[in-house]
């Protein structure tokens, strides 16, 4: 293989000059020897590509030159050491967030392909469907998309429930009634809708057998409600692009480390619960009306200045500061997305439309966007696990999801706490960020979530909110436990469960503290709303966008009011004291469990 064979880069290296080309190998006899001067090439040029904002014709030239370094690898055959992944998609009565998510990986191999045979199939990329749905027609929908991208070139194993129902009972007694805690105890009869955690886990056992065949494979597991984008720019520059070479550094990461567990994160919607979300974005709605009653409605609208406090990454959450963050002393300014020229009015109905949205899990005012870094180089020990990001080699199968039947939220935080004893620096976190879209387009809502019941002009948060404060509660009383040896010495239980009470009792004190802020913010948005003066409330032709913000304060005061459902599992002597119950037992006998799983996971 000669630099002749590649006219892309012998094109794209005279532009450069030869004072800063990298130089081209003295041999190639193997794909690393080739992929070691692309790391030095793509360092240099993803640098150039972010220095001032993103240049699109860079982009353009660096996704042809991704092309042409994957037709040579290909052409080495046995020689191409790169690694195989298998991307795992749990799925749970979300088949349109399946497909956007499938069209998202396809889309992402044409800009960077990665194993794009010349027979038109990819030959480095495998997808496991793990689907969890309880609705007939989504299970077929399902299985019927799995069909339609297998014939796309992408192979795609449908892993639907009578097969994991079969990979389950196939092992023994004994083993089934040690690994409870991990694969849940279901019957036949509704072995659906099982819970995240659980549906990773039981994944885990079919990647087990599939992964043997080939030499270097790395799993990937994602969300169904991502894409293989990444959110730039805000206001009317506001855009997600393919701009990430996923695999390629992936690959060279685990290829040039020694790396077991790597996780990314994501930009676009937060990642977290709207439950813990609420006090921030009254303060940005509070702001945003206060703003419009003092401007004239038929004024163009000022609210098009850009993002200006998108470099906090926590500033969504109403409790930053528990993660280490500073929590956001001001609000954040709507950005409106009217895209051709109009006036306040037409701003205000936009904004009171999208109010609705925060409780599929939206945050209209607090977004995340992608920012550069180089990413091997910038490769850090990590101590959360994104679930709907991360990649792990064989070794990492030995790692399930913890404390799964519980049904809480922050278990990725709480299994992060627990690989990083164990593992240190061989876990990492990278600035490869996915898309996350919460809701459908078509409806401007998500599809199935758990602990999300809608009632008539209603959404229930209270199950979401409930399994959102006793994860908090499991994550930082295992993140204490951890720091003190967990991993290595099992603690004595009376200490166990003093930690898990102290951790509670400290917990429900700032819940509740955030809760009456919640409430009063809401009394001073019903107020200003209502306010005569205020040039909405003049003109009928704005009603409805009135009853939409009256009808989104009506859900804040349903979700966060006193008599609330979710306050009062906080609240309840009897229900804390079952789930603390539940999550001593769990944290007494992980340790058991990780014995007999890992001795599953033996090859």
């Amino acid at each position: 293989m000669n630099q002749h064979d590649f006219p892309v880069l012998n094109a794209y290296l005279a532009d450069m000059g030869e004072s800063v080309a990298p130089a081209w190998p003295d041999r190639i006899e193997s794909s690393e020897d080739l992929l070691g001067f692309y790391d030095r090439l793509f360092s240099q040029l993803e640098e150039k590509l972010w220095k001032e904002g993103l240049d699109e014709p860079l982009l353009k030239q660096y996704q042809l030159l991704v092309e042409e370094m994957d037709q040579q690898l290909n052409r080495m055959g046995k020689a191409d050491h790169r690694h195989h992944f298998i991307i795992t998609i749990p799925v749970a009565d979300r088949p349109q967030h399946l497909v956007a998510c499938l069209k998202s990986l396809l889309q992402l191999n044409r800009c960077f392909p990665y194993g794009n045979g010349a027979d038109g199939n990819i030959h480095k990329l495998s997808v496991l469907i793990a689907d969890d749905s309880k609705v007939p027609e989504n299970i077929l929908e399902n299985k019927r998309i799995a069909e339609d991208f297998g014939l796309r070139g992408l192979e795609v194993v449908y892993f639907g429930q009578q097969e994991q129902w079969e990979i389950t009972q196939a092992l023994g007694e004994e083993q089934k009634e040690q690994l409870q805690q991990i694969l849940g105890s279901f019957k036949a009869s509704s072995f659906y809708r099982k819970g995240a955690s659980i549906m990773r886990n039981i994944a885990y056992l079919k990647l087990h057998e599939m992964g043997r065949r080939w030499k270097k494979t790395l799993y990937y597991f994602i969300d169904s409600d991502q894409e293989f984008q990444v959110k730039i720019g805000a206001g009317d520059d506001d855009r997600n692009i393919y701009a990430l070479n996923y695999f390629y550094h992936l690959d060279r990461i685990f290829s040039r480390k020694d790396v077991v567990m790597l996780t990314g994160k994501v930009v676009g919607d937060p990642p977290v619960s709207p439950a813990v979300m609420a006090s921030n974005f009254l303060d940005d709605v509070l702001t945003f009306l206060s703003q419009m009653a003092n401007l004239d409605g038929k004024q163009d609208c000022r609210f098009h200045q850009g993002r200006t406090q998108g470099d906090d990454t926590a500033a969504y959450h109403d409790m930053a500061d528990l993660f280490g963050f500073e929590t956001s002393k001001s609000s954040f300014q709507y950005q409106c997305g009217v895209p051709v020229r109009h006036d306040h009015q037409a701003c205000f109905q936009e904004f009171a439309g999208k109010l609705q949205q925060f409780f599929d899990g939206e945050h209209p005012t607090r977004k995340t966007y992608y920012d550069f870094s180089a990413v091997l180089e910038n490769t850090v020990p990590a101590r959360t696990v994104y679930t709907g990001n991360y990649v792990f080699k064989r070794a990492g199968l030995d790692y399930f999801i913890p404390f799964a039947p519980l049904r809480l939220r922050m278990a990725g935080p709480t299994m992060g706490r627990l690989i990083s004893a164990e593992l240190g620096n061989r876990f990492v976190s990278a600035n490869l960020p996915m898309l996350h879209k919460r809701t459908i387009t078509e409806t401007g809502q998500s599809e199935f979530r758990p602990g999300i019941v809608r009632e008539a002009q209603m959404v229930d948060l209270s199950g979401e909110f409930e399994r959102q404060y006793f994860g908090d509660v499991m994550l930082f009383s295992m993140e204490k436990l951890t720091q003190e040896g967990y991993s290595q010495q099992m603690p004595d239980k009376q200490y166990v469960e003093q930690v898990l009470q102290q951790t509670e009792s400290r917990l429900r004190k700032k819940y509740v503290v955030k809760h009456e802020q919640i409430r009063q913010k809401a009394k001073r948005l019903e107020q200003l709303l209502q306010e005569e003066s205020c040039w909405w409330n003049s003109d009928s032709s704005l009603q409805s966008s009135v009853d939409e913000v009256r009808h989104f304060i009506a859900n804040i005061k349903y979700n966060f009011g006193p008599d609330a459902k979710g306050i009062g599992y906080i609240l309840s002597g009897l229900h804390q004291k079952q789930r603390l119950q539940q999550m001593l037992q769990a944290i007494m006998h992980y340790q058991e469990e990780q014995v007999v799983w890992q001795h599953l996971m033996k090859d």
